[in-house]
């Protein structure tokens, strides 16, 4: 959930990173009792995210600015639509102008991304998630946009689940453990409200790690093939994930195998920000 404590946090520290000794342009040319009006324009279509961040970076810079959002985060708009009207001291319009402009371009472009995800898995039962490939410092951020491009969000951190990768899997095997009896160990040590989620590569991995009674097991670089094989093994004993390989191009015939959840990094990694205006007249 993005509070409005992790954004006051993050928008400050953007907002000293761009100005730490004031907007010296600013206060050089604008005079202190000019006013202005600027509107939040789209340039082309896409989702809508970041509203709150948005108004943070012009509320923080200046209490006295006014920030009345016209869409919703989740929102579709097209080009030319006004998403925002933002009005009050020059100086504080122009000083946050550019901080607020990239949160909200990058929240926009992932909710976009994520949307179009989404849409191409609509006729199947899978969800799309999203991963810990994330901006350091901004996954709150970015985690949001994907929930309002209608995604969904993966484990939030390291501390908030149990999910054994291949790096792990590897390390157990060279100290000659077996995967079943260290993952049900785990579990035995664990909380019942702790999930617990394995990564394989092979289909030959799938019955020690089920046999742990673990929640879910991801399918990481399978062939579409051996996906199909993967859901029909697994047989409901467990929630399957698909991971790696996940393109626009082919999240369709992933879902279609029968998997339950695609994760795709591409959402946070790879989103382009959108081509969002804002113009500021001064009076």
């Amino acid at each position: 959930m993005l509070t409005r404590t992790t954004i006051d946090r993050v928008v400050s520290a953007a907002l000293e990173e761009d100005a730490p000794w004031g907007d010296l342009t600013s206060e050089m040319l604008i005079p202190a009792t000019a006013t202005g009006r600027a509107e939040l324009v789209a340039r082309e279509s896409g989702v809508f995210s970041g509203g709150d961040v948005f108004r943070a970076a012009f509320r923080l810079t200046d209490p006295a600015i006014a920030v009345e959002l016209r869409v919703a985060d989740g929102d579709t708009f097209t080009p030319g639509d006004v998403l925002a009207v933002v009005s009050g001291p020059a100086r504080g319009l122009l000083t946050a102008e550019r901080i607020g402009l990239n949160f909200v371009q990058r929240m926009s472009g992932i909710a976009t991304l994520t949307a179009r995800y989404v849409a191409e898995v609509a006729h199947t039962g899978a969800r799309i998630a999203d991963t810990r490939k994330t901006t350091p410092g901004l996954r709150a951020f970015e985690r949001h946009a994907v929930v309002n491009g209608g995604g969904h969000n993966h484990r939030y951190s390291l501390s908030d689940a149990v999910m054994a990768k291949d790096n792990h899997l590897a390390v157990l095997a060279q100290k000659g453990v077996s995967v079943t009896a260290a993952l049900q160990g785990a579990i035995a040590r664990l909380s019942h409200t702790t999930h617990v989620e394995v990564e394989v590569d092979r289909l030959d991995q799938i019955e020690p790690v089920l046999a742990a009674g673990i929640g879910t097991i991801m399918l990481d670089n399978f062939s579409l093939d051996d996906l199909r094989r993967g859901v029909e093994q697994v047989a409901g004993r467990a929630t399957v994930e698909a991971s790696g390989g996940v393109a626009l191009e082919t999240v369709r015939a992933i879902a279609e195998t029968g998997v339950d959840v695609i994760s795709v990094g591409a959402l946070t990694h790879s989103a382009r920000a959108l081509d969002l205006g804002l113009d500021i007249r001064v009076s």
